[in-house]
């Protein structure tokens, strides 16, 4: 059996290839929407990908089962869940496809895929036992998706806070715990492959190892070590969850209805002409890339700010429409690491970008640039009595870390909603723990029109200045 497993840092998701060597055939599962990079690693491996499957319908990124359905490929998807939970995209469509429930199986040569239904972080997750024929007649390992983690389990609270279904979340902890109880029953010696590593918004407390076992989760995960009881198990598992980023709505519907199939999107560089232009465009967002220095020094009018780090796709994604033509400013040789993250989370309307050198030469020939207010925490105490604090940490951060006294928090993922109960009257100074999240909540506050400054300072200096 080949077995290959895919990283997106950015992400913190886990894709896996999975191939008989004996016939040449292979399975993806929880692909990507950027499909190319499976089939690749296929063809180097003289593999052909005859198939690919979801766990489930996922919130943080937009699936490739579509993509590869739509290249001929068979795909296989849960049929477990009410009707609220089906892939609609699918349902009496010309795709080759196949819905599977629980226990139901398929085979790639030599090896069986066979589903186990574990409800709980979505209502129709399915878990994938994977055994190779051709050694043995028992499982190797499971993909586990969102199922179990390495050191945590899968949130079962999205559905409730980023889909905005009501009630559902201590019905869905009680379906998980259900589910865990089941997994404390699975032999010790088979691996875990999870959905996600650390980073991720889906859990809480997911560590970095890219694999586990099930006797090691069952003795060292917090999570499955909590299932003492269902009423201790759902109290555990729902407290401390963070504010998922506000793209995951858009995610969810999107992959349950049917992800756009655009093929990789390919912008134009634009000519420091075209620049004075999209300044003026209010159709289109401008996303700068560069570190925030830069971008507080100058940049062209109404942009957003979102450098290249691991928070690139959820601050995009929580702060531009779907609908939104983009244009970027990004260096030249991370273009295209640019393009494919906005793709994995549904940004399509790439129809420009430029260079920072562009930007230099259009600020030379006398271009607009505007500039964004950053001070310390020292000069924090000057500040005039008609303004706010605005923090945009995570709620337990804002709680378990110390803020400043009267300041108001909202996570910066979720700050597009929250606009309306800001004051457009009041100045408003934006912080977090380290300048980088509040860097570019602050660009969004100045777009919308707030009257903005940065604090560009690390929390910890704040009780410093107060001496």
């Amino acid at each position: 059996m080949y077995f290959k497993q895919f990283f997106d840092k950015k992400l913190a998701q886990y894709a896996y290839l999975i191939g008989c060597q004996e016939n040449g055939k292979a399975v993806v599962i929880d692909p990507m929407r950027d499909i190319d990079s499976y089939i690749d690693a296929a063809v180097k491996e003289d593999l052909t990908i005859v198939s690919a499957a979801d766990t489930h319908i996922h919130a943080d990124y937009i699936s490739g089962l579509r993509e590869f359905a739509e290249r001929g490929i068979k795909v296989y998807a849960s049929d477990e869940g009410d009707k609220d939970w089906k892939y609609e995209w699918l349902m009496n469509s010309d795709y080759h496809y196949e819905l599977l429930k629980d226990g139901d199986s398929f085979k790639i040569g030599n090896i069986t895929i066979r589903a186990w239904h574990t409800p709980g972080h979505t209502p129709e997750h399915l878990s994938y036992y994977v055994t190779d024929g051709a050694l043995a007649d028992e499982p190797l390992g499971i993909v586990t998706g969102d199922f179990v983690f390495v050191g945590d389990v899968g949130r079962p609270d999205l559905l409730e806070s980023a889909a905005g279904l009501k009630n559902v979340m201590k019905m869905s902890a009680r379906s998980l715990y259900n589910s865990v109880v089941e997994f404390r029953e699975v032999p010790d010696h088979l691996q875990v492959w999870p959905g996600h590593g650390a980073g991720s918004a889906c859990g809480k407390t997911m560590g970095a190892v890219p694999g586990s076992t099930a006797g090691y989760e069952n003795r060292t995960n917090p999570s499955l070590m909590a299932a003492s009881s269902e009423d201790d198990f759902v109290e555990f598992i729902l407290d401390g969850q963070p504010e998922p980023p506000l793209y995951f709505a858009r995610m969810k519907k999107e992959n349950k209805a049917g992800p756009a199939v655009t093929g990789v999107p390919a912008p134009r560089r634009l000519t420091t002409g075209e620049l004075a232009g999209i300044a003026d465009d209010t159709d289109t967002v401008v996303l700068d890339t560069r570190e925030r220095s830069d971008f507080i020094s100058g940049h062209i009018p109404g942009s957003l700010l979102s450098p290249l780090t691991g928070q690139f796709n959820t601050v995009a994604g929580s702060y531009i429409n779907e609908k939104n033509k983009i244009c970027l400013v990004v260096d030249e040789h991370r273009l295209r690491e640019a393009i494919l993250d906005l793709y994995r989370v549904g940004l399509d309307q790439l129809t420009g970008y430029a260079t920072p050198e562009d930007l230099r030469v259009y600020s030379a020939r006398a271009g607009n640039l505007d500039t964004l207010e950053a001070i310390s925490f020292g000069q924090l105490k000057n500040r005039s009595s008609n303004s706010l604090v605005l923090d945009v940490r995570k709620a337990s951060e804002f709680h378990n870390k110390g803020h400043v006294s009267g300041a108001v928090n909202i996570a910066h993922t979720r700050l597009p909603a929250e606009l309306e109960k800001l004051p457009d009257d009041k100045k408003i100074y934006v912080h977090c723990q380290t300048g980088a999240r509040s860097s570019s909540a602050a660009s969004l506050l100045k777009r919308a029109g707030f009257k903005t400054v940065l604090i560009n300072d690390d929390f910890s200096n704040y009780s410093l200045a107060q001496d």
